[in-house]
């Protein structure tokens, strides 16, 4: 029987009252799933749930078979060994064993069918990337990507009926997230993908938009979607157009029969006071005036309120596009302008840099396997570390963004915190300007250790951007990991505005292309060097 799973009538709320999902229904067969929906909507909460890792607070979720997941940090025991990672231990002790001639009970009991699973583990992890490993090493020698990839090779050797991923390709280079795109499009059963990485949810079969009204289907991979998408907000849009023409029409209509009835109304009592028919009829006259008119008001009135309510439904079928401005006075360079020089810089670890020139609004992209000594470099550029020997120049306002979005005091306002980074500022004008970053009136006033992550980010870029000086070179370090799509989207548009010069380190082929990078520089072998775009697989 073909492997599935069924949520039904699916409620979850957290300890403090915070409500998750409510009355969600939602059935996964065989085949990829993309899982989209802005921060905070619930995507991991129903990964887990699926998984029996959080219990429902009602409803249930019933699945057909075995379950495995990915979590979106992966945190393995530094001591064991890898096959112990894998799962596999006990059955390879068992074979090893049996092979050399102990032929106990219990050794065949723990073998069971499985003969092949050390063959078998080492051409999942040479398919991964990770037949250098090998079983007898620990997972303390694996960097943090490989404990990643690690993770699934153990899932794939399980062989899981419903394999969950969530945001699998963090921390990957683009070399093992080759591979694990390969791995996902040889999945034969029930896949549930969660990622912001464009092209690994290029590859699904459909997507499932969560929101807080349920779960919205579209077939196709993510491009499909954003093109159904695209169809769906046009004619939405057009709707609102529709509903707002008819209600100014319902509220003339209602006006105009106002109008009438009220000159109806003094006619009548002109015929009353000057008592030109019969009291019974002209009695009569004004008892069957006093209904029509009721009902008349009250047709147009019912007619003003489905109006009314038709609106609202198309405005809600419309998505909040906002997106971030980042059009700020002082960031442009001209071309030309020298920029950043790097002259025989040796960082602490990592590519030593012979002689680098970045001159005018150039965008440049820094990528490199895991552990090339990508961030190291951009810190020791920003002045956060010192370097081994050489020099790193910035000739215009730097400021960088970090991985860990650390920037902020967790303690103090959206607001203060910009505050920091332009004391010499007004409160009007870091109001002013951070309603170009989507805080608005109170929520320029959270503070920053309530901030979704979304939010964080917005909030960091803000405070970096608004700063003074205006920071003329931007350094990003994989900016769009943790990232949704909506808040990728906003990110890409507001570097799309922005007229510095841009340095980024990043694995996501798709982010890269969308903010027109200009030049490629790889870390590998202990050098930096230029490269291609077609070298990375990407086309201009």
């Amino acid at each position: 029987m073909s492997a599935s799973l069924i949520c039904h009538s699916l409620s979850f709320t957290w300890p403090d009252g915070t409500a998750v999902f409510e009355d969600l229904d939602a059935a996964f067969g065989p085949g990829r799933t993309g899982l989209v929906g802005v921060n905070g909507s619930g995507k991991s909460t129903l990964l887990k749930l699926i998984a029996g890792e959080l219990t429902p607070t009602e409803g249930s979720v019933k699945v057909s078979g075995e379950v495995g997941r990915l979590p979106q940090t992966v945190t393995l025991d530094t001591a064991l060994r890898v096959d112990e990672a894998l799962g596999i231990a006990a059955k390879r002790a068992a074979l090893h064993a049996i092979e050399a001639g102990d032929v106990a009970e219990e050794h065949f009991e723990t073998v069971g069918d499985d003969w092949d699973v050390e063959e078998r583990a080492l051409v999942t992890l040479g398919e991964l990337g990770l037949g250098h490993i090998g079983l007898d090493r620990t997972v303390g020698e694996v960097s943090g990507g490989e404990s990643v990839m690690l993770r699934l090779a153990a899932l794939l050797l399980s062989r899981p009926d419903v394999l969950l991923l969530d945001e699998p390709t963090n921390n990957l280079d683009l070399f093992a997230r080759r591979r694990l795109y390969a791995a996902v499009e040889s999945w034969q059963g029930v896949l549930i993908v969660v990622s912001h990485d464009r092209e690994l949810l290029d590859l699904v079969d459909q997507i499932a938009d969560l929101r807080p009204g349920g779960i919205t289907w579209y077939g196709g991979n993510f491009t499909a979607y954003e093109e159904a998408l695209a169809v769906e907000q046009e004619a939405a849009e057009r709707m609102v157009r529709v509903a707002e023409a008819d209600l100014r029409k319902q509220k003339r209509e209602l006006a105009d029969a106002q109008v009438k009835l009220a000159r109806r109304k003094r006619y009548g009592q002109k015929m009353w006071d000057q008592k030109r028919e019969p009291k019974i009829v002209m009695g009569a006259r004004k008892r069957a005036a006093q209904e029509s008119a009721g009902k008349h008001r009250i047709m147009h009135e019912e007619k003003l309120a489905e109006a009314r309510e038709r609106l609202d439904d198309a405005v809600e079928a419309v998505r909040d596009d906002d997106e971030i401005r980042v059009d700020l006075p002082y960031t442009a360079v001209p071309p030309g302008r020298q920029v950043l020089t790097l002259m025989d810089l040796e960082p602490a670890y990592g590519a030593r840099v012979k002689s680098l020139d970045l001159r005018g609004p150039e965008r440049v992209a820094l990528i490199g396997r895991n552990g090339a000594g990508k961030t190291t470099l951009l810190r020791t550029v920003a002045g956060e570390l010192p370097p081994v020997s050489g020099e790193a120049t910035a000739h215009v306002p730097l400021r960088f963004l970090p991985q860990r979005l650390d920037v902020l005091d967790p303690e103090l306002t959206v607001a203060e915190n910009v505050a920091r980074f332009a004391p010499g500022a007004t409160n009007n004008r870091i109001r002013a300007r951070l309603a170009r970053f989507l805080f608005r009136g109170a929520r320029a006033d959270q503070q920053a250790a309530t901030l979704s992550g979304g939010e964080r980010f917005r909030a960091t870029l803000a405070a970096l951007m608004l700063a003074e000086p205006a920071p003329q070179l931007l350094m990003l370090d994989e900016p769009t990991n943790n990232l949704d799509m909506a808040s990728v989207r906003q990110l890409t548009t507001a570097l799309e505005s922005f007229e510095g010069a841009l340095v980024v380190a990043s694995h996501d082929l798709p982010f890269l292309e969308s903010i027109g990078i200009t030049r490629w520089l790889m870390m590998e072998g202990g050098e930096l060097k230029e490269i291609t775009p077609e070298a990375v697989g990407f086309t201009a």
